[in-house]
């Protein structure tokens, strides 16, 4: 006869072989997402700076000569390339990736670290799939790591988003498009905020009004619109319905790794109460 332990220890591995499958489908659903966020972001890049050289500063850009023009475009592409690489590269990792990083970790890099772990768990969940219908993984998926892995990967997303408009806007600034009344510091601090400027839907752009002292006169001050790249994923989903459409399963598919996550926890609750249980009797004796 199958005790009450081995009948939830049945019901917890059914629960971790669906949870695997759900993972697997995360995963290849963030590859799909990724690859075509990197590819939208190297467009979108290229006109926001576009609308910043010929909308914001046209004067700025038509000072520049021709090789000068030429420079900043192609400067611009890399910038573009490195983001789209290092997008598809977050489900991507290498294998070493952990070993590189320092023994005091800070908290992006013990994020990137758990991030690398679990990547190439999921990995191996992806590409070694078992016989069963449900994949299962030789160490369980929990529900509560396949959201925060979730989590991590689109902080480690807006990161880059972020990391790329703070390397465009150092570059504008560098070639003399952006004006240098504002300090590099506080415009990068101006992009990560994020809430201090106005936007309007597919712009990807950053207005600032910013106060600058006058050099005549230290205690005189003018305001100043400042016009900046500020990559936002909502923006650049908008502009892309595939993006849009994958967003949808992601969402569709984390709904149901809540569930499990409550039908888990629940499962796990029933089976410490019978374990504890056992144990009473185990240690019972009558006087």
């Amino acid at each position: 006869m199958v005790s009450a332990i081995e009948l939830i220890e049945q019901d917890l591995g059914k629960m971790e072989g669906a949870i695997a499958h759900l993972a697997s489908q995360l995963h290849d659903s963030y590859a799909t997402y990724l690859t075509v966020l990197g590819q939208t972001v190297q467009k979108q890049l290229m006109l926001a700076g576009y609308q910043v050289c010929t909308q914001g500063y046209p004067d700025a850009f038509l000072s520049l000569s021709f090789n000068q023009r030429q420079n900043l475009q192609q400067a611009l592409r890399q910038i573009g390339k490195e983001g789209r690489d290092e997008l598809i590269l977050h489900l991507q990792l290498p294998q070493d990736l952990s070993s590189t990083l320092d023994d005091e970790l800070d908290d992006e890099d013990e994020e990137l670290e758990l991030l690398v772990e679990f990547t190439e768990s999921l990995a191996e969940t992806t590409t070694n799939p078992s016989p069963d219908s449900a994949l299962t993984p030789q160490k369980p998926i929990l529900p509560d790591q396949l959201l925060q892995w979730q989590d991590m990967l689109e902080d480690q997303i807006a990161l880059t988003l972020q990391t790329v408009s703070v390397e465009t806007n150092h570059l504008l600034q560098q070639e003399g498009i952006i004006p240098d009344k504002l300090p590099p510091t506080v415009l990068e601090a101006a992009t990560k905020a994020d809430a201090a400027g106005e936007s309007s839907p597919g712009s990807n752009l950053l207005n600032l009004l910013v106060e600058t002292q006058t050099p005549e006169d230290d205690d005189d001050s003018t305001l100043t619109r400042i016009i900046a790249v500020n990559l936002r994923l909502s923006e650049i989903e908008f502009t892309e319905p595939q993006l849009v459409k994958v967003r949808n399963q992601i969402r569709n598919l984390l709904a149901h790794t809540t569930k499990f996550q409550r039908q888990y926890r629940k499962k796990q609750r029933e089976w410490t109460v019978v374990q504890a249980e056992a144990a009473w009797r185990a240690s019972w004796f009558e006087d």
